[in-house]
Parts: C-alpha cells; structure tokens; sequence
C-alpha cells in the first residue's frame, strides 16, 4: 500500500493531502473561486498555479496529491511537475477515471464532465493516465460511486481492475451523493478470487455533511486508507461564507474557518488523508494549520449543531454555479 508510507512519516502535514480539481481547468463549483485565480485561466496560467501550489505543499509536508481525468489538465500539470523533479520518490500520487471533462477549457460549457463506469472507459482513461504518468501513479479511482454505478456489479470490470492491482497498482473508488454509506458497504463487499478488490476510499465529510462517517469507520476497520474530500464543503465553510458558529470557534483558536473545519475531520480516528483544495498558497498554507488546531468539548458540541440532512446538503450542492 502507497499509503504505508505516511505512517511513518513526521511531518505533522503528512495525512494532509493537495486536491488539484479547483486548479486543473478554468471552471469548477467552489464558492469565491471566481477571486481566487488569477483573470487570464489561460492553460499556462493555470499550470502556473498548480506548480506553485505543489511546490508549497512538498515544502510543507504534504506527501498525497490527488487528480482526476475530469479535472481538466490536473494529470498533465502533475505529470510537468514530477518531472522536472526526479529526485521527489516520496510522493503518493491519486487519480480518478469515470468522468470525461467534456469543457474544452470553457466556463460557460453546458456540461463540464461526462460520467461512464463501463470497462470501455476504463480501458480508454487508464491508457490516457498511463500515457501522462506512468509508473508515479501509486492509486486508480473509480470516480464518485453511487449505489446504482454499474462499477459494483461488473465481473469483466473488476478482473481488469485485479489485473491493475496484481501489477501493482492500488485501485480504489471514491463516492458522492446522499447515499454514499450505501455506496461504501456495497463496494466493501466486492471481491475478485474471494480477495477484497478496493483498497482505498475517498468520500466527502464535512461539519455539514457527515452522513458517511459509520460506513468510513467500517471501511477502515476493513484495512482501506480512508481519503475525505470537500472537507470545506465546496466553499461553503471558509471565511465570509462559513456559518456563525464556525466563524465564532475560529476566532477562539486564532485560526482561520477553514483550520478549524478541517482539524474537525483530522480528529476522525478512520480518517486517513484529508484533501485541501486550496486555489492559492495563501488558501493552502491556512488550511495546513489544521494540523495543529486543538477544539475543546463545548467547541466540538457547538460546530456539531451544524450538520445537515444529506438530501438538503447534496440538493445545495448540486446547486452551486460552475465558474
């Protein structure tokens, strides 16, 4: 397992992880994203910000990275990167396959990815990851898992995903949705030659949405690295936009909403990496100090009231402008 390699380390920022969807193509969900890049979301300005961003979170401490083949150039921004480093070998390096970005680099298209959990995109993506990096790729993820994904049922598929995992790559799946628990438990009990064929998760967990957190626990306990995204629930938790409670608890730590709401996740006993999406260095270098917030009892009981019904969470969500 890549994920053995952040046991040890010391790093206090090791079991944090940088997410490149919000820098990987011009357009995406995030609340604020709009100030946040720079005007010209010109490929090379992009990639520009995706190196600085890398280069701060290595120099932190930040050993995962995770990318996707939806998230626009984020494999190939990746790919440029690590190879103007050869000397950077302690890098665990994610990716996902099952969304095509279909955006052609544009913020207004009408669809921006297009989801396919058939054998014919995995084969299709898988050449195309393979193609951009190689053997630095340590984790392939079915993208966003839902109880109905033809991903959990497909024989053929999971002999091809075996086949990826006896060459030694790790396969693993990530979820979304209200009913990501249902997601987790039936991709659990999915085996090849009576062997568990996952061996990772990635889902979203946040002080908003922590309807996953039983099913992670049992994932865990099951020996799968627990990866959790939208830690900051797509902007919705960070400055201006946080909710009283949470803006009122950071100010107690002297720390930003976004530390705190992310040191909130840390505390998870089954949480293994937990994803910043930061579009800036600034963004970025706030949310690493998550690793050092301490939330007292009343704290913990307060940002607690804050969690939503799943169905309410995941209708906001789907509402969020793409810019």
């Amino acid at each position: 397992m890549p994920f053995a390699r952040l046991a040890s380390a010391t790093t206090p920022t090791a079991h944090l992880g940088l997410g490149l969807a919000a820098v990987g193509r011009p357009g995406y969900i995030n609340l604020g994203r709009e100030d946040d890049l720079p005007a010209d979301r010109g490929v090379d300005a992009l990639r520009e910000r995706t190196h600085e961003l890398l280069d701060a979170a290595y120099a932190q401490g930040v050993r995962y990275v995770d990318v996707a083949r939806s998230y626009g150039r984020s494999e190939e921004f990746l790919a440029d990167w690590l190879s103007g480093r050869p000397d950077i070998d302690d890098l665990v390096v994610g990716s996902k396959w099952g969304y095509t970005y279909t955006a052609d680099w544009r913020t207004d298209a009408e669809a921006h990815e297009v989801k396919d959990h058939s054998l014919g995109a995995y084969e299709r993506q898988r050449a195309e990851t393979a193609g951009l990096l190689g053997d630095r790729l340590d984790l392939y993820q079915i993208h966003s898992v839902t109880p109905d994904s033809p991903a959990l049922t497909d024989k053929e598929l999971h002999a091809a995903l075996a086949e990826a995992a006896a060459g030694g790559l790790s396969i693993g799946f990530s979820t979304s949705g209200p009913a990501q628990a249902e997601a987790i438990r039936a991709a659990l009990a999915v085996t090849v030659d009576g062997a568990p064929l996952f061996r990772t998760v990635q889902s979203t967990y946040n002080v908003l949405e922590t309807s996953a957190a039983p099913a992670l626990a049992e994932a865990r306990e099951a020996g799968l690295t627990v990866i959790v995204k939208e830690g900051m629930a797509n902007g919705r938790l960070a400055g201006p936009n946080a909710p009283r409670t949470l803006r009122a608890v950071a100010e107690e730590t002297s720390l930003g909403c976004d530390a705190v709401a992310l040191a909130l996740i840390l505390r998870q006993p089954w949480a293994g990496v937990v994803l910043s999406g930061a579009a800036t260095v600034g963004q970025l270098a706030s949310n690493l100090h998550a690793a050092v917030v301490d939330l007292d009892d009343d704290q913990l009981s307060r940002l607690a009231a804050l969690t939503e019904e799943p169905g309410a969470y995941w209708e906001r969500r789907g509402q969020l402008p793409w810019h």
